[in-house]
């Protein structure tokens, strides 16, 4: 429990899934610092898992006032910001043939603008020598069916920690990404009929050449590292954590 003791983090899209994964991690290394979400009833229950190291903001990230609002209230009740996990974001499922204006503008603002608006506002708050850890997604990397606009948002959020640690030198603060592939999420939920979550998920992990799908606490582990010293020595880096989908599947 000595990684990120008393490390102040803030982790986006942190009242479930990966992002929940990443604040248990965190948590169990001795960070504190807030979880930010939408949903009000999973935002309650993540910080009650938490404790009371953690607190929960309800906020939208498209929203640039609700991210000022953020980070200035998290600087408030810990002081400077260590780490940030800008996890929020969703799958936008169709083609070209049939996404249209406003599907492009809502997966772009949730999975693009987002990430440079919680970097852009966050940054007031930050220490130098602090840690930025960007989700991706191994979407950028294979042609998932139906899944182009995710796919590109993503491949433009890995290009970010390059961009985004170039910019930052002079402040040492460090910008990595942690490229995911299938993770067991609620997501599942809002895909594929509850009966055939199971099945679903068991097809998946035939698919993968470790034989299982990820765990939210595998992402959340591979954050500890880039938000401790241990990675201390990498930035602009992409860490492929998706089980060898990306090189190794067929």
């Amino acid at each position: 429990m000595s990684k990120l003791k008393n490390k102040v983090v803030v982790i986006t899209g942190g009242n479930s899934g990966i992002g929940l994964g990443i604040a248990q991690e965190f948590k169990n290394e001795g960070a504190k610092g807030v979880i930010v979400g939408r949903n009000q009833e999973t935002l309650d229950l993540a910080v009650a898992k938490l404790g009371e190291q953690f607190i929960g903001i309800n906020a939208d990230v498209t929203n640039i006032a609700d991210l000022e609002k953020v980070f200035a209230a998290t600087s408030e009740k810990f002081g400077k910001i260590d780490a940030i996990v800008a996890n929020a974001g969703a799958g936008t499922v169709g083609t070209v043939e049939n996404l249209g204006e406003a599907e492009y503008d809502m997966a772009m603002n949730l999975n693009l603008k987002s990430v440079y608006f919680t970097v852009n506002k966050a940054l007031p708050y930050m220490n130098n020598g602090s840690s930025i850890i960007l989700i991706g997604s191994n979407a950028a990397h294979r042609a998932y069916p139906s899944f182009g606009l995710y796919g590109a948002a993503k491949a433009a959020v890995i290009f970010f920690a390059k961009a985004f640690s170039n910019d930052l030198l002079s402040r040492a603060i460090r910008v990595n990404v942690i490229t995911p592939g299938t993770t067991d999420t609620p997501a599942f939920e809002k895909f594929v009929p509850i009966e055939q979550i199971e099945a679903t998920k068991t097809h998946f992990a035939a698919q993968m050449p470790i034989g299982r799908i990820g765990q939210p606490s595998d992402i959340g582990k591979t954050a500890v590292f880039l938000a401790s010293d241990d990675s201390s020595f990498m930035l602009g880096a992409e860490l492929i954590v998706d089980g060898g989908m990306t090189y190794l599947a067929k």
